[in-house]
């Protein structure tokens, strides 16, 4: 197995781990006593808190090397997923899930600093590789969690997972080769963070990413709702975020992967960015069933234009001294995504009834942003 192989397996994992538990959270937080607001809480936590391990994985990764972070990441995350079904209250499902969301976040910089040391000053089809085992991580992983829990087998949702980063941990320490050594990390200097901020090109992906996954949190808050509206069951709402899902991995992993060699980053991700405002925007209007596919065909297309082409630019941006702050700063905008797009769509949804119209003029107002960052000097 390469490394390019196992580093994509390790994100794999990495990505499961999240999705999987996606059906579960909430029946086993009130299986604890949790009320929904709580168990709202719970699921909330892991996401804010993925923020603030995004930032230490991103320092860890550049001051001690990625094989380290890696290896440690991937042993605390096999770890404290032992302890979910220890959990007796939901004090300490609450204190769990929170170490989780720090350990994740840890996670996430550290395989993307990887993978961007192996990608950088190569074609953007890396990036759209590791989009498709993400978007097949967020097909698979709800659908086995939701089965696993179904049979009465809820803990085995986090002792498989668990298995799984064992295996990462013995990949990891057998075959992973340290990306950035030692002599390197004495020679290459690296930015300060501030300095990274105002960097447009980081500038621009950390607010696609946060569009992006606004986008992803209006899609799963408002879609049921809307199938509900048309006089549809709940099931219509998974298809139609499959469609989006399978369209977007098409794109990754055929020969439609060429475009990411024909068109600059920030135009690719700029096009998507508009696609996809666009899209939540009719889908609030749509009155007839038929067309919400179509229109989540097109989704999937602005989403794979946006999420290789964004990474990408990150790795662009940076070095191998400064890789992980970068691709730290940029997931804590992707976390901050996904708090704040559901928490969006409920509030415009609780307040106009429009929770479609709310995210789309969020996103087209980022797009806007992004092209006019593009156009400073």
């Amino acid at each position: 197995m390469t490394m390019t192989k196992i580093i994509y397996f390790i994100i794999i994992v990495t990505f499961i781990d999240t999705f999987i538990q996606l059906p579960v959270m909430t029946p086993y937080a009130i299986s604890l006593g949790a009320t929904e607001t709580m168990a709202g809480l719970i699921i909330a936590v892991y996401s804010a808190l993925n923020v603030v391990g995004n930032i230490a994985g991103g320092y860890a990764v550049d001051r001690y090397g990625r094989k380290p972070v890696l290896v440690i990441g991937t042993v605390l995350s096999a770890a404290v997923l032992l302890f979910y079904p220890l959990a007796q209250d939901v004090g300490q499902l609450l204190a769990v899930r929170a170490v989780h969301g720090i350990v994740s976040g840890i996670l996430i910089p550290c395989v993307f600093a990887i993978a961007g040391d192996y990608a950088a000053k190569r074609s953007t089809k890396p990036m759209a590789y590791i989009g498709a085992g993400i978007g097949s991580a967020a097909i698979l992983g709800p659908a086995a969690g939701g089965i696993l829990a179904a049979n009465g087998l809820t803990d085995a949702v986090f002792y498989s997972v668990a298995v799984l980063f064992a295996i990462c941990i013995w990949l990891t320490v057998r075959y992973v080769s340290e990306s950035f050594r030692e002599r390197e990390r004495r020679v290459v200097k690296g930015a300060p963070i501030m300095e990274l901020l105002r960097h447009k090109k980081l500038q621009q992906a950390s607010l696609a990413a946060f569009a992006l996954m606004v986008s992803n949190g209006t899609l799963a808050f408002a879609l049921p709702l809307k199938a509900e509206d048309l006089g549809l069951t709940q099931a219509s709402a998974g298809i139609w975020l499959s469609v989006f899902g399978v369209t977007a991995v098409i794109i990754f992993v055929t020969k439609l992967n060429k475009i990411y060699d024909l068109y600059t980053s920030e135009k690719l991700t700029g096009t998507g960015l508009i696609t996809i405002g666009l899209i939540l925007g009719l889908i609030q209007w749509v009155t007839l069933p038929g067309i919400v596919p179509v229109l989540m065909f097109i989704y999937g297309i602005g989403f794979a234009l946006i999420f290789p082409s964004m990474n990408q630019m990150v790795t662009d941006m940076s070095n191998k001294a400064t890789r992980g702050k970068a691709f730290g700063i940029f997931y804590s905008f992707f976390s901050g995504g996904v708090v704040a797009g559901s928490s969006l769509a409920g509030f415009v949804s609780e307040q106009a009834g429009l929770p479609f119209a709310g995210g789309a003029a969020l996103i087209l107002t980022v797009s806007l942003t992004f092209i006019a960052i593009g156009r400073l000097h």
